[in-house]
Protein backbone atom coordinates (compact mmCIF):
# COMPACT_ATOMS: atom_id res chain seq x y z
CA UNK A 1 0.00 0.00 0.00
CA UNK A 2 1.38 3.38 -0.95
CA UNK A 3 0.69 6.11 1.58
CA UNK A 4 -0.20 9.49 0.11
CA UNK A 5 2.40 12.16 0.86
CA UNK A 6 -0.04 14.34 2.84
CA UNK A 7 -0.42 11.70 5.57
CA UNK A 8 3.25 10.83 5.94
CA UNK A 9 3.43 12.70 9.20
CA UNK A 10 6.34 12.41 11.58
CA UNK A 11 6.51 13.62 15.17
CA UNK A 12 5.01 13.64 18.63
CA UNK A 13 1.33 13.96 17.61
CA UNK A 14 1.74 10.77 15.59
CA UNK A 15 3.50 9.05 18.50
CA UNK A 16 0.64 10.12 20.77
CA UNK A 17 -1.89 8.76 18.29
CA UNK A 18 0.01 5.47 18.08
CA UNK A 19 0.24 5.25 21.86
CA UNK A 20 -3.50 5.72 22.22
CA UNK A 21 -4.25 3.16 19.50
CA UNK A 22 -1.79 0.71 21.07
CA UNK A 23 -3.51 0.98 24.46
CA UNK A 24 -6.87 0.45 22.77
CA UNK A 25 -5.51 -2.69 21.09
CA UNK A 26 -5.28 -4.34 24.52
CA UNK A 27 -9.06 -4.09 24.79
CA UNK A 28 -10.00 -4.44 21.13
CA UNK A 29 -8.33 -7.36 19.36
CA UNK A 30 -9.17 -6.08 15.88
CA UNK A 31 -6.74 -3.18 16.33
CA UNK A 32 -3.11 -3.91 15.47
CA UNK A 33 -0.56 -3.60 18.28
CA UNK A 34 1.41 -0.57 17.13
CA UNK A 35 4.90 0.39 18.18
CA UNK A 36 4.84 4.15 18.77
CA UNK A 37 7.61 5.34 16.47
CA UNK A 38 6.20 8.71 15.44
CA UNK A 39 5.83 7.74 11.78
CA UNK A 40 2.36 7.61 10.25
CA UNK A 41 2.97 4.46 8.21
CA UNK A 42 0.82 1.67 6.85
CA UNK A 43 0.15 0.02 10.23
CA UNK A 44 -0.94 3.33 11.75
CA UNK A 45 -3.19 4.00 8.77
CA UNK A 46 -4.66 0.52 9.16
CA UNK A 47 -5.31 1.09 12.87
CA UNK A 48 -7.00 4.44 12.19
CA UNK A 49 -9.21 2.91 9.51
CA UNK A 50 -10.16 -0.03 11.72
CA UNK A 51 -10.95 2.38 14.55
CA UNK A 52 -13.12 4.43 12.23
CA UNK A 53 -14.87 1.31 10.90
CA UNK A 54 -15.80 0.14 14.39
CA UNK A 55 -16.28 3.35 16.36
CA UNK A 56 -16.30 6.50 14.26
CA UNK A 57 -17.43 6.20 10.64
CA UNK A 58 -16.90 7.12 7.87
CA UNK A 59 -13.67 5.27 7.16
CA UNK A 60 -11.31 7.85 5.68
CA UNK A 61 -7.95 7.00 7.22
CA UNK A 62 -7.55 10.69 8.03
CA UNK A 63 -7.18 11.91 11.58
CA UNK A 64 -9.07 15.16 11.74
CA UNK A 65 -10.01 16.83 15.03
CA UNK A 66 -13.22 14.80 15.40
CA UNK A 67 -11.39 11.49 14.85
CA UNK A 68 -8.61 12.54 17.25
CA UNK A 69 -11.20 13.45 19.89
CA UNK A 70 -13.00 10.12 19.44
CA UNK A 71 -9.75 8.16 19.79
CA UNK A 72 -8.69 10.24 22.81
CA UNK A 73 -12.07 9.78 24.53
CA UNK A 74 -12.03 6.01 24.05
CA UNK A 75 -8.38 5.93 25.12
CA UNK A 76 -9.22 7.69 28.41
CA UNK A 77 -12.00 5.19 29.06
CA UNK A 78 -9.63 2.33 28.24
CA UNK A 79 -6.95 3.68 30.58
CA UNK A 80 -9.43 3.62 33.43
CA UNK A 81 -10.38 0.02 32.57
CA UNK A 82 -6.80 -1.19 32.09
CA UNK A 83 -5.34 0.52 35.15
CA UNK A 84 -5.34 -1.47 38.35
CA UNK A 85 -6.80 -0.09 41.52
CA UNK A 86 -4.82 2.54 43.34
CA UNK A 87 -2.78 0.94 46.13
CA UNK A 88 -3.45 1.96 49.70
CA UNK A 89 -0.71 2.68 52.15
CA UNK A 90 -2.16 1.63 55.49
CA UNK A 91 0.84 1.88 57.78
CA UNK A 92 1.95 5.41 58.73
CA UNK A 93 5.76 5.10 59.09
CA UNK A 94 8.55 2.78 60.23
CA UNK A 95 8.60 4.14 63.80
CA UNK A 96 4.86 3.69 64.37
CA UNK A 97 3.57 0.93 66.67
CA UNK A 98 0.45 0.08 68.64
CA UNK A 99 1.02 -1.39 72.08
CA UNK A 100 -1.32 -3.92 73.74
CA UNK A 101 -4.57 -2.33 74.96
CA UNK A 102 -3.76 0.88 73.05
CA UNK A 103 -6.27 2.38 70.61
CA UNK A 104 -5.43 3.48 67.09
CA UNK A 105 -7.43 4.27 63.99
CA UNK A 106 -4.90 2.15 62.08
CA UNK A 107 -6.13 -0.96 63.84
CA UNK A 108 -9.47 -0.78 62.04
CA UNK A 109 -7.78 -1.84 58.82
CA UNK A 110 -5.61 -4.48 60.53
CA UNK A 111 -8.59 -5.97 62.36
CA UNK A 112 -10.62 -6.03 59.13
CA UNK A 113 -7.79 -7.88 57.41
CA UNK A 114 -7.67 -10.36 60.30
CA UNK A 115 -11.43 -10.95 59.94
CA UNK A 116 -10.99 -11.83 56.27
CA UNK A 117 -7.90 -13.95 56.93
CA UNK A 118 -9.67 -15.85 59.73
CA UNK A 119 -12.02 -17.28 57.10
CA UNK A 120 -9.07 -18.66 55.14
CA UNK A 121 -6.24 -19.47 57.57
CA UNK A 122 -6.25 -21.71 60.60
CA UNK A 123 -4.81 -19.96 63.62
CA UNK A 124 -6.19 -16.47 63.08
CA UNK A 125 -9.22 -15.56 65.17
CA UNK A 126 -12.12 -13.55 63.83
CA UNK A 127 -12.81 -10.69 66.21
CA UNK A 128 -14.73 -7.43 66.19
CA UNK A 129 -13.23 -4.33 64.59
CA UNK A 130 -12.82 -2.00 67.55
CA UNK A 131 -9.69 0.06 66.90
CA UNK A 132 -8.20 -1.25 70.14
CA UNK A 133 -5.30 -3.67 70.43
CA UNK A 134 -7.47 -5.98 72.51
CA UNK A 135 -6.82 -9.62 73.46
CA UNK A 136 -8.03 -11.05 70.14
CA UNK A 137 -5.94 -8.60 68.12
CA UNK A 138 -2.89 -9.29 70.27
CA UNK A 139 -3.44 -13.03 69.75
CA UNK A 140 -3.51 -12.55 65.97
CA UNK A 141 -0.45 -10.28 65.99
CA UNK A 142 1.41 -12.87 68.09
CA UNK A 143 0.38 -15.57 65.60
CA UNK A 144 1.88 -13.48 62.78
CA UNK A 145 5.02 -12.77 64.82
CA UNK A 146 5.44 -16.50 65.50
CA UNK A 147 5.03 -17.17 61.78
CA UNK A 148 7.89 -14.72 61.16
CA UNK A 149 10.06 -16.22 63.89
CA UNK A 150 9.96 -12.90 65.80
CA UNK A 151 9.38 -12.30 69.52
CA UNK A 152 5.66 -12.64 70.25
CA UNK A 153 4.92 -9.26 71.82
CA UNK A 154 1.41 -8.52 70.50
CA UNK A 155 2.68 -5.07 69.46
CA UNK A 156 1.68 -4.00 65.98
CA UNK A 157 4.90 -2.80 64.38
CA UNK A 158 6.11 -2.46 60.82
CA UNK A 159 7.34 -6.06 60.60
CA UNK A 160 3.98 -7.41 61.77
CA UNK A 161 2.15 -5.01 59.43
CA UNK A 162 4.24 -6.19 56.47
CA UNK A 163 3.42 -9.83 57.15
CA UNK A 164 -0.29 -9.15 57.69
CA UNK A 165 -0.37 -7.13 54.48
CA UNK A 166 1.39 -9.89 52.51
CA UNK A 167 -0.94 -12.56 53.89
CA UNK A 168 -3.96 -10.45 53.00
CA UNK A 169 -2.65 -9.83 49.49
CA UNK A 170 -1.87 -13.51 48.88
CA UNK A 171 -4.91 -15.14 50.43
CA UNK A 172 -7.64 -12.53 50.09
CA UNK A 173 -6.77 -10.18 47.23
CA UNK A 174 -5.25 -12.73 44.86
CA UNK A 175 -6.55 -15.94 46.40
CA UNK A 176 -10.24 -15.30 45.88
CA UNK A 177 -11.74 -15.87 42.46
Amino acid sequence: MIIPQEIRLIGQPVRSLQTMLRELSFLYDFLPRLTPDGIFGERTLEAVMLFQREFFPPVTGRVDQATWDAIAALYLQARARLAGPLPCRGYPNCDFSVQPDQESVHLYLVQSMFRALARLLDGIQSAPVTGQNDAATQYNIRWVQQLDGKPQTGVLDQGSWNTISRLYTLFVTYGQK
